[in-house]
């Protein structure tokens, strides 16, 4: 599968919630793939693949669990390398 990709970086109380795990399952709900992981700095990077709808439904389905507002959305090339969605360390 082809389409969009984006690099997505969350702020605020987004460590220690459990927000990596509840953005595995809406990702692998929306059938995206890609990756999340926490940051050194307290914020939590993901790179979310798939169709533009399903990673929007993905982005606010985390906003409105979490209450996250404005996280920074990139646009990046998609890496057929992912190949699911996965939780990293």
């Amino acid at each position: 599968m082809t389409g969009t990709a984006k690099h997505i970086i969350f702020t605020g109380r987004v460590q220690g919630v459990g927000f990596r795990f509840t953005a595995y399952s809406i990702a692998r709900r929306c059938q995206l793939t890609g990756i999340v992981r926490n940051l050194p700095n307290g914020s939590v990077e993901m790179i979310v693949q798939g169709y533009p709808d399903d990673i929007s439904d993905c982005i606010r389905d985390l906003q409105e669990t979490f209450g996250v507002a404005d996280p920074k959305l990139t646009d990046i090339q998609y890496d057929p390398r992912y190949t699911d969605f996965r939780i990293t360390y």
